[in-house]
C-alpha cells in the first residue's frame, strides 16, 4: 500500500503534554474500505492520535496524511471528507433529533438526506424528541447520524460504546457493520477486545504511545501458540511455573495479580493433569475460568497488564 492510496497514513507521530509522553512516535497506515482498531488502556495514547487525525489536536512531530492530503494545506477538504463522533458529543438538548441532524448536515457541502440519516441510525420514532428527552444510546446514535450525514468516505470513531448497555452497544455494532459493507473506511479505539474481535479487519495495540503489535484479530491471537487460556486462582501449597509449564499441552506460563494464566493447546489433557498435580501438591482451586484465547490474553502476554489496567 502506498501512501497516497491509504485512507489514513502516519509516520512518526509524537505527541507530548509537559512531562507526559503521549504519542511516542507512532507509525500507522489504514487501507481504504477497512475497519481499522487502535486498541488499548484508557491512557494509552488512542484518543491523541485519533484527535490529531481529525484536526483537533496539533502533533509535535510527525507526518499525517488522511485521504492522501494533510491538515496543514487541505484541512477544508478533508473536514468535508471525514465523519467524526467523540467519545462524548454534547449536543444541544432544547433542539429536536431532526433539527440537530439537518444543523449537521448544513456544515457539509456534500450531504444525505436527514431522513436517510435518521433511518440508518434507526431513530425514526425519535425525529421530534428533543435530544434531552433521548438516553444515553440514542444520543451515540444521533450523534452517528450527525457524523454520517456528511456522506463521509472515512469515520473516525472513538469508544463509540464507552458507556452503553449491551443492547445499545449491539445496535452501535450493527451501524459500523454497516459502514463496513458500504466499502466506507471506519477508524475506531476502544478497550473493549470483543468489540475489536467482532468489527475490525485489522487492529493495533497501543501502550504508552506505541504500537507494541498489529495485524487481525485471528493473527495476534495466534501469536500466543494456543488456542486457550485457563485463569486460576489457588489456596494451599504453592505450585511453581516450572511445575505448570511441565503440564501437557501448556505453551506458556504468566502471574497477574496472584493469578495464574496458562495459555493451553490442548486444554483437554492440560485440566486433568492440573487437577492431579493440584492433589499432589495438596492445593486447590479458588476459582477456575478456562476460555478461548482473545485478544485481552495477546495484551497481558505483551505487557503483563490488562486492557483496564491503564
Amino acid at each position: 500500500m502506498t501512501t497516497s492510496s491509504a485512507a489514513v497514513s502516519i509516520r512518526g507521530l509524537q505527541k507530548r503534554y509537559g512531562d507526559v509522553v503521549a504519542v511516542a512516535g507512532l507509525d500507522l497506515e489504514v487501507a481504504r474500505g477497512e475497519c481499522f482498531g487502535l486498541l488499548g488502556p484508557n491512557g494509552a495514547g488512542k484518543t491523541t492520535t485519533i484527535e490529531i487525525c481529525e484536526g483537533l489536536n496539533e502533533p509535535d512531530a510527525g507526518e499525517v496524511r488522511i485521504l492522501g492530503m494533510t491538515h496543514r494545506t487541505d484541512a477544508d477538504r478533508i473536514r468535508a471528507s471525514i465523519g467524526i463522533s467523540l467519545q462524548e458529543t454534547q449536543l444541544t438538548e432544547k433542539l429536536t433529533v431532526e433539527e440537530t441532524v439537518r444543523l449537521f448536515r448544513s456544515f457539509y457541502p456534500r450531504r444525505r438526506p436527514v431522513e436517510d440519516a435518521i433511518a440508518a441510525v434507526q431513530l425514526e420514532e425519535k425525529r421530534t424528541a428533543r435530544v434531552g428527552q433521548l438516553s444515553g444510546g440514542q444520543k451515540q446514535r444521533l450523534a452517528l447520524a450527525c457524523a454520517l450525514v456528511g456522506d463521509p468516505e472515512l469515520f473516525f470513531l472513538d469508544e463509540p460504546t464507552t458507556g452503553l448497555d449491551p443492547q445499545s452497544r449491539r445496535q452501535l455494532w450493527e451501524l459500523i457493520e454497516g459502514f463496513k459493507q458500504q466499502g466506507r473506511t471506519v477508524v475506531l479505539t476502544t478497550h473493549y477486545m470483543d468489540e475489536a474481535e467482532q468489527l475490525c479487519d485489522r487492529v493495533a495495540i497501543v501502550d504508552h504511545g506505541r504500537i507494541i503489535a498489529s495485524g487481525t484479530p485471528r493473527h495476534l491471537i495466534a501469536m500466543l501458540g494456543s488456542e486457550h487460556v485457563i485463569d486460576f486462582g489457588l489456596e494451599g501449597n504453592a505450585i511453581t511455573d516450572a511445575e505448570l509449564a511441565a503440564l501437557p499441552g501448556v505453551t506458556a506460563v504468566r502471574r497477574h495479580d496472584g493469578r495464574h494464566l496458562l495459555d493451553a493447546s490442548q486444554i483437554h489433557q492440560t485440566i486433568p493433569a492440573l487437577l492431579a498435580l493440584l492433589e499432589r501438591n495438596q492445593a486447590a482451586f479458588t476459582d477456575l475460568t478456562p476460555h478461548t484465547a482473545t485478544l485481552e490474553d495477546v495484551f497481558v502476554h505483551l505487557t503483563g497488564r490488562h486492557l483496564r489496567d491503564g
